[in-house]
């Protein structure tokens, strides 16, 4: 690998050439050691049913009261000290404990898992034109079907269909197969169209998301209601993997067959489903389908049970249709634009080297860390007392070279140095090779079940991470531009987050200060300082900003101190003046706290939880963290759910009302819509509307907006 990096291209090349030392060791920590004599009884290696009483003793005896709150919670009625146990620790009222109902006992169910070699099923193939209308005249009355798609590729945009599994029973499923011939396709989906598209019959199935763009390369649309395993496994546990065979071997002790068993492993060797024999596509596709019903049989009641039902139905669920369409959206990039900026950074990086490599005295590889640290540490001696990584090399990661800032002019150019890096690589080099060849525009994929928060976030690429703090990543906004006649139009949420404290806090003075129109950050400084507003300078205004947001992150006075470069006291003090000023938000954090001890988990304004599984530990830093998300996760939660609401009606209203617009990207508290210019006013009305109607609070929602010929020009 080493000798073929030139083969590499960008970030990974980057990546590859200066860590060698590291991957090497990796290599050498990684490699497994088969000669060991160890005596291996297989038999003994089955799980069983835990002893709690023995476990309780030994718990005891050693004071593992953490420890025992968690495995005895797990292995059944938690002791009087515990908290409340998980979702699925218990099983659901009725669980049989298999997935076609194998009624046997729970160390069964624990210790062994049944696949499709063991189980009785009927997965029925069907085969021409007059058998897909028998099937789709059955689907048609039913209330709700299950269905999942296989195709080529993973790539929803270039990507062909193969077949659709379908089941509404459990162990009982169909599957319709589709010619490599695209009208043959055509003429098949034909008669199932009427089944996807009407809105009466609910549509379950995994990752739905995939499937309707799937089924959009075909011109349909799906409609009615949906219910998604993924999402709806994601609000029940968020901090979980929603992967279908892991969820089929955790709730349902059964394991599916999985894709490499037909198309083989990842790599330039790997078939496409086209490939595989039928017999075993439909074993394989209608299991996956018959698996996904029988979660959704297992997974909405305990919505229900949970106080989730309406956060999946009203938010969640639908949401999954406008994902659809936005990524399917995708955006334009100017990638002249992009060459351009693209020699800017070139040239700054070459000139810094030479500027760093002076300052150092010597020549070396600026990105290679333990070659900087050598350099900082043993060259220079900015610091005697640096950390060392477990391999015997010097930390050197942006929180420590922030600190060692002003100790030497080499710092603030290597950091420099590092950013423009990130920026050619990650984006200036790497977008226009994400360009897809037959739409010319990016395509992002957002994802719905990964932030336990609640917030959106995305990949291929990281749209939602595109720097706006500095000049030169300013500048790659730009680069992103609507068709000709079109301009974006960016709608964003004013200081939603705190507007949400003085909300959820009800604190009197901090919902005043909002109601009253004044400046909320030069309000606070007003009040911690002892000031009137009008005599608030610049640098009060900014610290009180710091103290705003980072007390919405449970700041504690050293964090304070560190992002303000202040003494301690000074931060203790501005802490404390911030709560005498504002005594509701202490009272909230408090609160906050206090229920995650009690239930193990807080809840946004809309019911969504955040399991909080730390908050017990005896562990102060473990424990603090866990205090922070207790008090942060209601207020960003609440904010994640209150844009998604907004989406879901401007997606509703962009189709009701016959928009030409398109709503292109999220970015947190940000939605960015690309529209003709005249019908920007329109649109811009109604976006402003559903964004502020979209949750109602003691202090109305803001919505700042701006438009332009590129996204850095509208923000």
């Amino acid at each position: 690998m080493f000798r073929n990096t030139a083969d590499l291209k960008g970030k990974l090349r980057e990546i590859i050439e200066n860590n060698r030392e590291q991957i090497e060791l990796s290599k050498r920590l990684a490699r497994i050691e088969l000669n060991v004599p160890v005596e291996l009884k297989e038999e003994e290696l089955i799980m069983e049913s835990p002893d709690r009483n023995k476990l309780q003793a030994l718990f005891d005896e050693l004071e593992f009261r953490t420890v025992a709150a968690r495995i005895l919670a797990e292995t059944g009625k938690p002791p009087e000290e515990t908290m409340q146990p998980r979702i699925f620790e218990t099983p659901a009222e009725g669980f049989q404990g298999t997935l076609f109902g194998n009624d046997e006992g729970d160390q069964t169910r624990v210790s062994q898992k049944s696949s499709i070699e063991d189980v009785k099923h009927e997965y029925i193939l069907i085969e021409g034109q007059s058998a897909i209308k028998g099937l789709a005249d059955t689907m048609l009355s039913l209330k709700e079907v299950c269905f999942d798609t296989e195709t080529t590729s993973i790539d929803p945009l270039d990507s062909e269909l193969v077949a659709i599994a379908f089941s509404w029973e459990k162990g009982k499923g169909y599957l319709v197969v589709f010619p490599g011939s695209r009208q043959e396709t055509l003429s098949s989906l034909k008669i199932l169209k009427p089944l996807f598209e009407n809105p009466r019959i609910l549509k379950i199935g995994q990752n739905l998301k995939f499937d309707i763009q799937i089924l959009a390369n075909y011109d349909i649309g799906v409609k009615g209601a949906l219910f998604d395993t993924m999402i709806a496994h994601y609000l029940l546990e968020p901090d979980m993997r929603h992967n279908m065979n892991i969820l089929s071997e955790t709730y349902l002790s059964y394991t599916p067959v999985h894709i490499e068993a037909l198309i083989g492993e990842k790599g330039v060797n790997q078939k496409n489903m086209r490939s595989v024999p039928v017999d075993k596509l439909k074993e394989y596709a209608v299991e996956d389908a018959d698996v996904t019903f029988q979660l959704k049989e297992l997974f909405e009641p305990l919505l229900r049970k949970e106080g989730l039902i309406d956060l999946a139905n009203e938010i969640e669920m639908p949401l999954i249709s406008v994902l659809a369409v936005m990524e399917r959206n995708g955006v334009k990039l100017n990638q002249d634009n992009l060459k351009v900026i693209a020699g800017g950074l070139r040239e700054d990086i070459i000139s810094l080297e030479k500027e760093i490599f002076e300052l150092a005295g010597t020549e070396f590889n600026i990105s290679s860390p333990k070659q900087l640290g050598d350099i900082l540490f043993l060259r220079l001696k900015l610091d005697d007392k640096a950390r060392l990584t477990k391999t015997r090399q010097f930390i050197t990661n942006e929180e420590i070279l922030q600190r060692l800032s002003g100790r030497h002019p080499i710092i603030s150019k290597v950091l420099e140095y590092r950013g423009l890096k990130k920026l050619l690589s990650t984006y200036v080099e790497a977008l226009p090779q994400l360009v897809d060849r037959r739409t010319g525009r990016i395509h992002t994929s957002f994802n719905q079940a990964v932030a336990s928060t609640g917030r959106l976030s995305s990949n291929n690429p990281n749209l939602q991470n595109i720097p706006v703090r500095d000049e030169r990543g300013r500048e790659i906004r730009k680069a992103f531009v609507p068709e000709e006649g079109h301009l974006f139009l960016s709608a964003d949420y004013s200081q939603i987050e705190l507007r949400l404290m003085a909300h959820l806090s009800r604190d009197e003075s901090m919902i005043a200060d909002f109601l009253s129109g004044s400046d909320i950050h030069a309000a606070t400084a007003a009040k911690i300082f002892g000031v009137d507003l009008a005599d608030v300078t610049r640098e009060m205004r900014a610290r009180a900003k710091t103290a705003n947001f980072g007390i919405i992150y449970g700041i504690s006075s050293y964090g304070l101190s560190e992002r303000l470069t202040i003494g301690r006291k000074e931060a203790k003090d501005l802490i404390d003046g911030y709560f005498n000023s504002y005594p509701g938000v202490r009272s909230y954090m408090d609160n906050c706290i206090r229920k995650a001890r009690e239930q193990g988990f807080v809840t946004t304004m809309f019911g969504r939880r955040r399991y909080v599984r730390d908050i017990l530990s005896r562990n102060q830093v473990v424990r603090g963290n866990a205090e922070r998300n207790a008090i942060n996760a209601p207020i960003q939660g609440s904010a994640a759910d209150i844009i998604k609401i907004a989406m879901n009606r401007i997606h509703e209203k962009l189709m009701s009302e016959q928009f030409s617009a398109r709503m292109i990207l999220q970015v947190h508290d940000e939605l960015i819509f690309e529209v003709a210019e005249n019908e920007n006013e329109r649109l811009r009305e109604m976006v402003i509307h559903e964004m502020s109607s979209a949750a109602v609070l003691d202090i109305p929602l803001k919505v700042d907006w701006g438009t332009g010929k590129n996204w850095l020009e509208a923000h």
